[in-house]
């Protein structure tokens, strides 16, 4: 059914090699079986919150963990970005897995695999293995959410019509983005008691989550196909490599042959990768062909910008509250609701205006929004006031909740061959990759300003600057890598930080404004992308492809 608002299309060819048009898309279906909308949607979204809560649960423990475990700055970055790069690594995977599997089947195991691990983090000992050991489940985490999350968001995109799906996943998302707020409130309320038991949390919040799924009556649409596992070692490589060049960057230095070796290695496996796919004859892990609509790249490349911004801000605003503002990790959580506030209103007139008008205005509108509320809350951090930053964080929520659902929607609505688990797969790739990279470049950028602007701070203090540059390294590390800024013991950290403190805490109130103009300029080439989207909407279900189109 042509939409009589939208355009005229942006996909291109015929026959069976084609996408689906933005007319109507193969996968766009109804409802899945006698399967109870509701609970099922509960059920996904207490599985989702999971993934979602961790992302800030732990920023906000950070400095907890690193205290009584003894992390490196380093490590401790690892801790966040071993989840999401066993995210970006293996959501094609996970829905590559779920289509063939079931999506209930897999959402359950993933679940199951997310929980143990989360455990596991919890009971981590206190020695010398510890980085390694939270490294290491961190990573297994990640997979697991890789596993859950496709299969989820596809279950609720085949249980709800077309016509209801916008709302039904703007809900999912922002509920759970909703939920996302408790992290940061909840981190500080255990981590008072122990930080492990921000792990532990996640047991009864899975419990629901399988109990609700049961209930639900969710049917298993298996498919039994070839899975292609030389691709999902490509991508895995190919993603693994290169967020390790740019996370150690800091560390090994820009002009370093590892830190190039890493990164470019990375990019070819990734080519190689999409050359491999498009030659694989049945079954690829990923059909590439869906690239060829221009609505569903354009869906992609805006979450990818959009991830760009979104994941690592909650890492940058909770060190930046923790030490510039010298607030305590839940007055630090305070600090991020603004931000939430923002997003979960935004986030169901978004559902809405994609039902009403299609994905175009919401990813532009939202755009927008995030674009200029980024560059003005990162004007206002040297201000070091809650008061002249709130309305611009709420207005970078806002616009995150805006283009989130209508871009996730629209891609899944415009999967070929109702492989919604594979389509969801590609586009939380991206995100998670996204995510994943931006943590890696912005923490490089907020090391290497913070230690030319302490250097500079201590050297006019009457440091010689071969040793204000020493101490303004080990004092980047320390509250770069989410110590609190006060230092301990009697070191020349220490000391600085006492003779120094509130100019170091405006030096990195500063090198965050880098941080933030950064992810300003990642939503503004989001808006670029947006407006190259064709406009049209998937307004109703096609009939099944028939045997020749699969």
């Amino acid at each position: 059914m042509r939409d009589k608002t939208g355009g005229s299309g942006g996909g291109s060819g015929s026959g069976p090699a084609t996408p689906p048009s933005e007319e109507a898309a193969p996968g766009a279906r109804g409802p899945a079986g006698s399967a109870n909308q509701t609970l099922a949607l509960a059920a996904m979204m207490f599985a989702v919150a999971m993934t979602f809560i961790d992302q800030t649960i732990v920023a906000i423990a950070a400095p907890d963990i690193t205290d009584e475990l003894g992390l490196t700055a380093s490590g401790m970055r690892w801790v966040v970005n071993s989840y999401l790069l066993a995210l970006a690594a293996c959501f094609a995977l996970g829905g590559r897995l779920a289509d063939i599997h079931g999506h209930r089947t897999v959402m359950l195991i993933g679940t199951l695999v997310f929980v143990i691990a989360s455990v596991l983090c919890g009971c981590v000992p206190a020695s010398g293995f510890a980085q390694t050991w939270m490294i290491i489940f961190r990573a297994v985490q990640g997979a697991g959410a890789a596993l859950m999350f496709p299969a989820a968001l596809a279950v609720v995109t085949a249980v709800f019509p077309v016509e209801r799906r916008g709302r039904a996943i703007a809900l999912f998302f922002g509920v759970s983005g909703g939920l996302t707020a408790i992290g940061p409130l909840l981190g500080g309320v255990l981590t008072a008691w122990t930080w492990r038991a921000i792990f532990w949390v996640n047991v009864p919040v899975a419990v629901i989550a399988i109990v609700l799924t049961v209930l639900a009556r969710i049917p298993d649409d298996a498919r039994r196909e070839r899975l292609d596992l030389p691709g999902a070692f490509l991508v895995a490589a190919g993603m693994g490599l290169s967020v390790l060049g740019l996370q150690q960057a800091s560390s090994w230095g820009w002009g370093s042959l590892a830190t190039w070796g890493c990164v470019i290695g990375g990019l070819l496996l990734l080519i190689a990768f999409c050359v491999y796919e498009l030659r694989v004859p049945e079954q690829p892990l990923i059909k590439l062909r869906v690239f060829r609509d221009r609505a569903f790249s354009v869906d992609t490349a805006v979450l990818f910008f959009g991830m760009l911004a979104f994941v690592p801000l909650f890492f940058f605003a909770s060190v930046y509250a923790q030490v510039s503002l010298r607030k305590t990790p839940n007055e630090a959580a305070l600090y991020l609701l603004y931000f939430f506030l923002g997003f979960v209103l935004a986030s169901q007139v978004g559902g809405r205006m994609l039902d009403k008008r299609g994905a175009r205005p919401p990813l532009l509108l939202g755009t927008a929004l995030a674009t200029a509320g980024f560059a003005l809350w990162a004007a206002k951090l040297t201000d070091l006031s809650y008061g002249a930053q709130w309305p611009y964080v709420v207005l970078s929520g806002a616009g995150i909740g805006l283009l989130l659902a209508p871009a996730s929607t629209d891609s899944v609505n415009r999967a070929i061959d109702a492989s919604y688990g594979e389509v969801t797969g590609i586009t939380q790739t991206a995100r998670n990759y996204a995510a994943a990279v931006g943590l890696a470049v912005y923490g490089t950028v907020l090391s290497h300003v913070t230690v030319d602007k302490v250097t500079a701070t201590l050297h006019a203090q009457g440091l010689p600057r071969d040793e204000a540059r020493r101490t303004a390294h080990d004092i980047a590390q320390s509250v770069a890598g989410h110590g609190d800024g006060r230092g301990t013991g009697d070191g020349s950290v220490t000391s600085a930080m006492r003779e120094t403190g509130d100019a170091v805490r405006m030096d990195f109130a500063e090198a965050n404004q880098w941080v933030f103009y950064g992810m300003a300029i990642a939503l503004a080439l989001a808006f670029l992308c947006a407006l190259a989207h064709p406009g049209t909407r998937v307004t109703s279900a096609a009939p099944d492809p028939g045997p020749a189109e699969r």
